[in-house]
């Protein structure tokens, strides 16, 4: 199993910047990511009841615990569709498992924890229901899916740097709004498919307060309201992410593969922000930005993301320039 391919399989996008990551660093984070999609897969299924959807998540925590094999989640498994990236991914879950046992024990200890802790986040939220009443409850499932996601990257990079352990503590809270800023991108980006299949992550007092339900959000004879609905969420983006450009920022300018993993998806998450910002586009349809914007801004960062004020800059270009 080539574990690149898969990885590639799964999300280009993700892919561009974790290829970037030095040696080891970018195995034990490819492998990590990996064993997420899994946890995805059963999430997100549309196939599955909800409470068969948390027994499998259940099981795949004992899985990744070693007190159950792995078989004994592929072989449910087995009639997955093979068009879904994320399926593709799950069905070779044991043998990213091997993959993680040739990592030191110290990053296997990491990424397993992380995973196992996320995995039991989904399979809560799952079991909730889908709908979140207020912002507090929007950052707590965001925390499970993304927010632990930027524990797990930042001990993996504090291991392999000595430099980044020693601010571990110090940058931990920028690594949870990290997470919470792509999340947030993310819900946006994905508001109407997120609708098509039932969920709404847009926190329902958001909406109460400008007198909408879930069905008039996306009416466009209250468009209006719902575009105030969009600005909330966009502030709400924004916020996280200027904390995760500091967290970018913190991260020593020599070790400027490490830097380039996390600038790729912070310069692609503000640039699709502002591609959604008072767009009634979001409404209709998923919200891209182009390949060549990509492009642009793997090539840019790849000269000048060593440097801080450059970053300051091209973050706040990216967020301006009108699509």
């Amino acid at each position: 199993m080539d574990t690149k391919v898969l990885l590639r399989t799964a999300s280009r996008t993700f892919a561009l910047g974790i290829e970037r990551l030095p040696g080891i660093l970018c195995e034990a984070t490819t492998i990590a990511y990996l064993l997420l999609r899994v946890s995805d897969y059963l999430e997100d299924n549309e196939d599955m009841g909800i409470d068969r959807k948390v027994e499998l998540l259940n099981t795949w925590v004992n899985v990744l615990r070693e007190e159950e094999n792995a078989e004994i989640l592929t072989a449910q498994i087995t009639q997955a569709d093979t068009t879904n990236p994320d399926a593709i991914v799950a069905r070779q879950a044991k043998e990213i498992l091997q993959r993680l046992r040739s990592l030191p024990l110290d990053v296997q200890e990491i990424i397993i924890r992380h995973v196992i802790h996320s995995t039991q986040g989904m399979a809560r939220w799952t079991k909730k229901g889908p709908n979140v009443a207020d912002e507090k409850e929007m950052d707590d499932y965001m925390f499970e899916v993304a927010g632990r996601v930027g524990y797990l990257v930042t001990q993996l990079f504090a291991w392999y740097s000595i430099t980044i352990r020693r601010k571990e503590q110090e940058i931990m809270p920028l690594a949870r709004e990290f997470g919470l800023g792509l999340q947030t991108v993310n819900v946006i980006r994905g508001l109407r498919e997120d609708f098509e299949r039932g969920w709404m992550y847009v926190p329902a007092k958001f909406l109460h307060d400008f007198g909408l339900t879930k069905e008039q959000l996306f009416d466009a004879q209250h468009r209006e309201r719902a575009l105030q609905v969009l600005d909330l969420l966009t502030e709400k983006a924004e916020r996280h992410l200027q904390e995760a450009l500091k967290y970018v920022k913190s991260l020593p300018w020599w070790q400027h593969g490490i830097r380039l993993g996390c600038i790729f998806p912070l310069m692609f998450a503000i640039r699709t922000l502002a591609v959604c910002r008072r767009n009634a586009q979001v409404f209709e349809s998923e919200a891209k930005i182009t390949r060549s914007e990509v492009r642009k801004i793997v090539f840019d960062s790849t000269l000048w993301g060593w440097s801080n004020a450059w970053l300051d800059r091209y973050y706040r270009q990216l967020n301006t320039i009108k699509p």
